[in-house]
């Protein structure tokens, strides 16, 4: 099939590339000329594991294509994706003006009948949006052309996208007619050799549903967060608490460990949006409400705990901190809790040195760019020298069984504040450091 893209973000750029893996010619559509002109020389913007010899496979086969010009890309195509952005407004809802900027354009250039996919995470209503605004331009142009707009919400974990993409635990289509439906059945039916995976409904549950989704797992991360802040209070141990809940298949274990909470694109964002939605229409949801509060502090949980240790006024103090990425397996920092930790400890007063596998340069280019005082190491080790604790924020796997003996001879201290609990199990206590977690005194 010709399918265009238009957006090459993280769902864009993942979700075209998958598309022309399974032999479809896809052409990607974006207004940047730069990042275009990167995408044609194989320089990949976004950092997400197997994603960059995936694109240049296909690029070199023939089946990926690159372009800022929207109206050549669409001009045999069958099927048009909008995977822009939706940024959060001042006011918490999602940002619909680049999406209805497409559909626009796509009123404009459009010469034949075209399956229009809101890829993008997009409010409630917004196919409606999105087909009276290309329906207005065909009507300007004096043109009948028949269309088809469909919601294909994205379920994408950063750092397991393309196995995500290609191995889906279900693909979602909210449409119209009979024809749109068998349209993204023959797209998707080489990802689906389970028919169960795909599921078919109207297109504003296919918009709640991504919501939906984000909302639940973001709930289940503050739940547990808060119970664990409830643990420490009273002296049982979270660890063993998650363990005693998720054995039960009812809750599983996903999602339920104990952390300095979520941040990412999506969670944050979503959670608002949600909470607008309601609000738009007289609704108080204050279950999602209160999912957000919780996360918001308890990003600075592990912040908190060094000041308790260190006491208020930290100058002087150097802080080693491992991992800056919202999550392990990209460069992603949007809401990172490492931002809201560094942020507290430098404005008491604090020196940090920072090291992290892959956001370096999102850090220091961006969401870190105008903070003094923080010096960015080449690796993990060299971040503890004359540290006096390690601050662990993401959970890397090079982080994951380091030498403690190394660790203890580079601290000043030997202490360590582990804001993913993922040491528990090392017994550091009996290893001469101060451990701290959460959920555990």
């Amino acid at each position: 099939m010709n399918i265009t893209v238009i957006g090459t973000g993280y769902v864009g750029l993942v979700s075209g590339t998958c598309f022309s893996e399974m032999g479809n010619k896809v052409t990607c559509v974006d207004i940047d000329v730069k990042k275009i002109q990167d995408l044609q020389q194989g320089i990949i913007p976004i950092y997400e594991p197997g994603l960059e010899p995936m694109v240049l496979k296909n690029v070199k086969k023939g089946n990926l294509f690159f372009t800022t010009d929207l109206k050549s890309a669409i001009k045999d195509t069958e099927i048009v994706f909008i995977a822009v952005g939706t940024p959060m407004g001042e006011d918490g809802s999602a940002d619909l003006q680049y999406v209805l900027a497409v559909a626009k354009s796509i009123g404009e250039n459009m010469q034949k009948p075209l399956v229009v996919v809101d890829k993008s995470t997009v409010p409630v209503g917004t196919a409606d949006k999105v087909k009276a605004t290309i329906q207005k331009e065909l009507d300007t142009r004096k043109e009948v052309i028949p269309f088809d707009v469909v919601s294909n919400p994205e379920f994408l974990k950063e750092g397991a996208a393309i196995n995500d993409f290609m191995k889906p635990d279900r693909v979602i289509i909210g449409a119209e007619t009979a024809t749109a439906i068998e349209k993204m059945k023959e797209l998707y039916a080489p990802f689906c050799m389970s028919h169960d995976r795909f599921i078919v409904m109207d297109i504003r549950s296919a918009e709640m549903t991504k919501y939906a989704a984000n909302a639940m797992l973001a709930t289940k991360i503050s739940f547990m967060n808060e119970i664990a802040n409830i643990c420490e209070k009273v002296g049982a141990d979270a660890n063993m608490v998650r363990i005693g809940i998720g054995s039960d298949e009812r809750i599983g274990y996903n999602f339920i460990y104990p952390g300095c909470g979520y941040g990412g694109s999506c969670f944050p964002k979503d959670v608002k949006a949600l909470q607008k939605i309601a609000q738009e229409h007289h609704y108080d949801a204050k279950l999602i409400s209160s999912v957000e509060e919780v996360n918001n502090a308890q990003k600075l949980v592990i912040a908190q705990k060094v000041v308790q240790r260190f006491g208020e006024n930290l100058s002087g103090k150097t802080f080693a901190v491992w991992g800056l990425a919202f999550k392990p397996g990209t460069d992603d920092m949007r809401e990172a809790p490492a931002i809201y930790v560094i942020e507290e400890l430098i404005k008491k007063g604090a020196s940090i040195q920072a090291y992290d596998p892959k956001a370096m340069d999102e850090a220091q280019n961006y969401y870190l760019k105008n903070i003094a005082n923080i010096n960015y190491v080449t690796s993990k080790y060299q971040a503890l020298e004359n540290a006096d604790a390690l601050v662990l924020l993401t959970e890397w796997k090079e982080f994951r069984s380091p030498d403690f003996t190394e660790i203890k001879k580079l601290l000043k201290t030997p202490v360590i504040f582990d804001g993913r609990n993922q040491y528990n199990a090392f017994n550091l206590e009996d290893k001469g450091f101060e451990y701290y977690q959460i959920g555990k005194k």
